[in-house]
């Protein structure tokens, strides 16, 4: 996935000063050449076992499924378990489906019914490993050059794509239809020995335990729902993927039917996408200073709308070649940008899981979207598929407008630290609860409006930081007399709220605090039902 734009040519370059992310920058890119090799060739593959419209659109439901249903469970585990040893371990295992699926090419035992199965398990482990890979950059390189990391990352799959696809058609072409899905399964063979290479720098952690699994799901979710900022990412995101899945899921049929090509063509056509989505990777600094990420994305959907109206009435290869040059530099301009805000918009206890929502959110448009469109044009016809979609994306952009994204200069979501330790008389299991959390105000009753207002930010707080239930509630014998109330899963969970507390937090707090009497009183109840 792409993550950031980059800054400047110059800044580009800075990550590749350290050496373990370069090496893994390197292999990871020789790996996703092999992918994107597999993912155009298997597209084109069912175009010869079935060319119906919706069974081709099916091999981008497949690839894109999985990441709907595993990216959360993923994200979890990325945040609490050793992300090296993780990553390692899906990375064998999609080596090895990929090379039972070229064993079965290559014998010629594949079937429609296998190819998207085998697509389905092959993405399954994508879907696994891509919260931890975009989470583990953090940990190659300084913080000051994290920007420009993500950057090349974005430049990294680009000129995957570019290349991939091409080399792919030229290879099947070539060599046989089989010989791309085994260059795919060696190509994976360097990252595993870059991550085995690679040691982890240490950290401070937590003295508190790690999440449990299902908890950390939970909390992740939780955390979601509460953040706006992310929310409004995630819509702006469904705006634009479920429309924009059209050219990618229909692409091999254009390719075949109206343009009467074959698989060089496809390939020839997907590398234009991604040569253009690098070149416009570089002219994103320029744009965002002049238009700033809002209207870029903007700008960007629409121009997606005009390259599926070019798909709908191409009958010869330049047309469909300008087609899916300005759908890739739009795709940078709205994924870029999108991914950004969705970085920014997370702290980084819940970084993994908040990725992965917004990459099964991802995900999970691009899916419905192909089995949309595919249906569409196997009943109208690839042209009416087209049009209809780039109408939804020219909606889609006025109806989301208003919801705006993060740029750099939002919330400090670094740790405070500021929570003191609980009081407590004796040692409490950390696994029990629920647990009960009261905190006493005392204000001027005419303040009451204030500081129900301030509440109201401060009830999104302890959602995100882990709280299943909050409400306030005013002392109906003396009047200004507060007490908030909000409910943690255990005592090892309202532990980890003291360590998720933002600098950001802290100015809800501060509001608040400005409209008391006397200082607040804080009190722990944990519950003794049996």
């Amino acid at each position: 996935m792409t993550i950031a734009a980059p800054t400047s040519s110059a800044s580009m370059r800075s990550p590749f000063r350290y050496r373990p992310y370069a090496i893994i920058w390197t292999a990871t890119l020789v790996s996703n050449i092999g992918g994107w090799m597999y993912s155009s060739t298997s597209a084109w593959l069912m175009t010869t076992l079935d060319s119906s419209p919706l069974m081709v659109s099916l091999v981008q439901v497949a690839a894109s499924l999985p990441m709907f249903f595993f990216a959360i469970p993923a994200g979890a585990l990325a945040d609490i378990v050793d992300k090296r040893r993780f990553l390692i371990g899906a990375e064998c295992y999609i080596t090895l489906v990929s090379t039972l699926f070229a064993i079965m090419v290559w014998l010629h035992l594949i079937t429609p019914g296998l190819l998207l199965l085998f697509t389905f398990l092959v993405e399954t482990g994508s879907a696994a490993t891509s919260p931890a890979w975009q989470s583990v950059v953090p940990d190659l390189i300084p913080h000051e050059d994290l920007g420009p990391a993500l950057a090349m990352n974005s430049v990294g799959v680009n000129i995957s794509r570019a290349l991939g696809p091409a080399l792919g058609g030229i290879i099947a072409t070539s060599f046989g239809i089989a010989a791309p899905f085994w260059v795919n399964a060696a190509s994976n063979l360097g990252s595993i020995g870059a991550l085995v290479w690679w040691r982890a720098p240490m950290r401070r952690a937590s003295q508190l335990p790690a999440e449990r699994f299902a908890g950390a799901i939970r909390t992740g979710i939780r955390h979601a729902r509460f953040n706006s900022h992310l929310r409004a990412t995630t819509i702006r995101a469904v705006g634009f993927f479920f429309f924009a899945s059209c050219y990618w899921a229909l692409l091999p049929l254009v390719a075949r039917n109206q343009l009467h090509g074959g698989a060089p063509l496809y390939g020839i056509l997907l590398g234009a996408i991604g040569l253009s989505a690098i070149l416009g990777a570089f002219a994103l600094p320029s744009l965002k200073h002049h238009l700033g990420p809002n209207k870029v994305v903007a700008a960007g959907s629409l121009s997606t709308a005009v390259s599926m109206v070019l798909l709908g009435v191409a009958h010869n290869p330049p047309t469909a070649l300008l087609a899916c040059v300005i759908a890739g530099s739009s795709w940078i301009a709205v994924l870029a940008n999108l991914n950004v805000s969705a970085q920014l918009a997370l702290p980084e206890w819940v970084k993994g899981r908040g990725l992965a929502i917004y990459v099964t959110v991802f995900f999970g448009a691009m899916t419905v979207g192909s089995v949309v469109w595919g249906q569409v044009a196997n009943l109208g016809g690839l042209p009416l598929a087209h049009f209809g979609a780039a109408a939804g994306a020219v909606l889609a952009v006025v109806l989301t407008l208003r919801r705006r994204l993060q740029t750099g200069s939002g919330p400090d979501l670094t740790p405070s630290m500021s929570w003191p330790t609980p009081v407590v008389n004796e040692s409490i299991d950390g696994d029990s609860g629920p647990v009960l959390v009261m905190v006493e105000y005392v204000i001027n009753p005419k303040d009451r409006e204030a500081f129900l207002d301030a509440a109201e930010s401060l009830s999104h707080e302890r959602g995100r930081d882990g709280a299943f239930a909050w409400g306030v509630f005013e002392d109906v014998a003396s009047p200004g007399r507060m007490v908030e109330t909000f409910y943690v899963e255990s005592w090892f969970e309202h532990l980890r709220q003291h360590e998720r507390v933002t600098k950001a937090d802290l100015a809800t707090e501060k509001k608040i605090h400005a409209l008391l009497i006397t200082g607040t009183r804080t009190t722990h109840l944990l519950s003794q039902q049996r």
